[in-house]
């Protein structure tokens, strides 16, 4: 199957030019996306763009990543609803460092293969290049009505835009100029809210003389409430295991809703399309066994993180929701179950208190495991706590060895957890 066709059997393409596919079955061809470094880390919200280009290259075509470093000074409009703030070229300079780092896990960059990858930055041909020779160079050739007919600045002129990012669609189509020029680039590829910004860059190109141009978007992923993907409760899921633990990632994709589960499974799996046909129909007739979230949660995970990763994620995903024991849990290092226990609750008690052991109900009311005592009782007259996976009486005493890596104690109430961190 050529690489549209599966981009269409795969619910993927949204707008494409006319020709691209024609150029993609013709030869091998160079085509890019843009990632502007708004961050240090990308987030999942990246994750169809870079697997767009893993497609293209697995299709046996060039992909070149762009980093936006002078893009990323000024803030692309489009999808938004007011001005980005503006970074320093430092804090650029370092988010550029760590795209870089996290685009060469996905992509061939250094095989000496014709099609392996690429990535430049447009500051490296912005930065020498003058304002009156851009506008002569560049503005000359875009008229601002065609720039005003744009969607992306039409939503925006009620609220207001700057110069500054009404330029932002001239810059990017110079971008697709500049790598159609100098590289042979003839695809641009996207997000469908960079339509408007990417056809300007074939613009300018056929009215500057160069090459061929075409272009491809992809739909805006939405999950099925309408929440953008790539969110969580706690912001955005990052793919740097700094900011997100691999185990918090497995589990953003293990807890998606049935339908969006079936849809993921089609933009993500690198699987081929009847396996994951075939994948979405168990799924479909037993959704209680979660089988698409599996795949994606264990796929995905293994290509952001590694392999070693995901078991240690599955091994904290079994000790919180499974029937493991005290052993396995004395087993993980403080790393692992600080990650595990992200974003769950946390209470502090008295490590001096500890030394001479504290008894189970003071403990639970002392710490605010509980409202007070009296809860306190009631919860484990009727078998609903559980010290470190292990379940606890009236009569229970907490003592020094109890403690997980010298200074953490999982508490469990009912279904809910708390790590109680003694100080």
């Amino acid at each position: 199957m050529n690489l549209i066709a599966e981009l269409r059997e795969r619910k993927l393409l949204q707008e494409i030019m006319p020709g691209t596919e024609e150029q993609l079955n013709k030869e091998m061809t160079s085509g890019y996306i843009g990632f502007d470094p708004t961050a240090d880390s990308l987030h999942i919200g990246s994750m169809l763009q870079i697997t767009l280009l893993m497609r293209l290259q697995r299709a046996g075509h060039k992909p070149f990543a762009l980093i936006g470093g002078a893009t990323g000074m000024i803030g692309d409009p489009s999808g938004k609803s007011a001005e980005r703030n503006l970074l320093d070229a430092a804090t650029i300079d370092k988010n550029c460092a760590g795209l870089r780092r996290q685009l060469e896990k996905f992509l061939d960059f250094n095989s000496d293969a014709p099609n392996a990858a690429v990535m430049v930055n447009n500051y490296d041909w912005f930065k020498n290049f003058s304002f009156l020779d851009f506008i002569r160079d560049a503005g000359k050739h875009i008229t601002v009505n065609y720039m005003l007919a744009k969607d992306s600045v039409q939503k925006r002129l009620e609220t207001g835009m700057s110069f500054t990012e009404f330029t932002y669609q001239l810059i990017q189509g110079y971008d697709y100029f500049h790598l159609n020029k100098h590289h042979n680039v003839k695809l641009q590829m996207g997000g469908s809210d960079q339509w408007g910004n990417i056809v300007t860059g074939t613009e300018l190109i056929r009215r500057k003389g160069g090459s061929d141009a075409f272009a491809l978007v992809s739909p805006l992923i939405t999950k099925s409430d309408g929440q953008k993907f790539g969110k969580s409760e706690g912001g955005n899921v990052w793919l740097d295991p700094e900011r997100t633990s691999p185990y918090q990632f497995y589990q953003y994709w293990l807890r998606l809703p049935d339908d969006d589960a079936a849809k993921m499974a089609l933009i993500f799996s690198f699987k081929p399309l009847d396996e994951i046909k075939a994948i979405i129909a168990e799924h479909d007739a037993a959704p209680g066994r979660r089988i698409a979230q599996n795949m994606l949660a264990d796929e995905l995970t293994i290509l952001v993180h590694s392999e070693a990763e995901l078991n240690a994620a599955k091994q904290a995903s079994e000790i919180l929701f499974g029937q493991s024991t005290i052993e396995a849990l004395g087993a993980l290092s403080e790393k692992q179950l600080l990650d595990m226990m992200s974003g769950q609750a946390q209470a502090t008690a008295s490590m001096a208190a500890l030394a001479n052991g504290i008894d189970i109900v003071s403990f639970l009311a002392d710490s605010g495991v509980v409202a007070s005592k009296g809860e306190a009782k009631k919860l484990l007259q009727n078998n609903g706590a559980k010290i470190n996976k292990e379940k606890v009486a009236l009569d229970f005493v907490l003592k020094p060895d109890h403690l997980l890596n010298g200074k953490y104690i999982l508490v469990q109430k009912g279904k809910s957890y708390t790590l109680a961190i003694f100080e």
